[in-house]
């Protein structure tokens, strides 16, 4: 299974919570460059899992105007504090359902912990913001890192 996991765009500090924070003109750009670049490469997924804060949610709104995702489930436990043992549980049982591609939209530290979980060979990249990192899932093996995108 390929698994995309990508850091929100970057995001504004003036907001009432966390939570409510929202994506820049920057952040926007760069969710929508990542979109553009996941059609290029010929991208579709099958799911996206959405951290139920606001600058993943709009993160995830503009990249899916450019690529294809058949369902989105938003997810309380993708938020910057979240499990990734967790994250990667839910992963693998989709893994075991047969689903083949799934792109996670989440925050720093989770996204990084994430790759370190499936991938426990590697460092895990550095996050900037609107940054993906694609992951080859199996059952009977570690997760193999296949790229890691940047928007500029």
């Amino acid at each position: 299974m390929k698994v995309c996991i990508m850091r929100h765009g970057e995001a504004g500090f003036s907001a009432s919570s966390d939570f409510s924070r929202a994506l820049t003109n920057y952040g926007i750009k760069q969710s929508n460059q990542a979109g553009m670049w996941l059609k290029e490469q010929g991208y579709q997924f099958e799911l996206g899992l959405v951290s139920p804060y606001l600058r993943a949610q709009q993160t995830f709104t503009a990249l899916s105007s450019h690529v294809n995702v058949a369902k989105i489930e938003t997810d309380q436990f993708l938020v910057p504090g979240g499990n990734s043992s967790h994250a990667a549980g839910i992963l693998t049982m989709l893994l075991a359902e047969g689903t083949e591609n799934v792109i996670v939209v989440s925050h720093l530290p989770l996204v990084g912990y994430l790759v370190n979980e499936l991938c426990p060979q590697i460092n895990p990249p550095m996050f900037p913001t609107a940054a993906i990192a694609c992951i080859n899932l199996s059952l009977d093996s570690a997760g193999k890192l296949e790229w890691f995108y940047q928007a500029e």
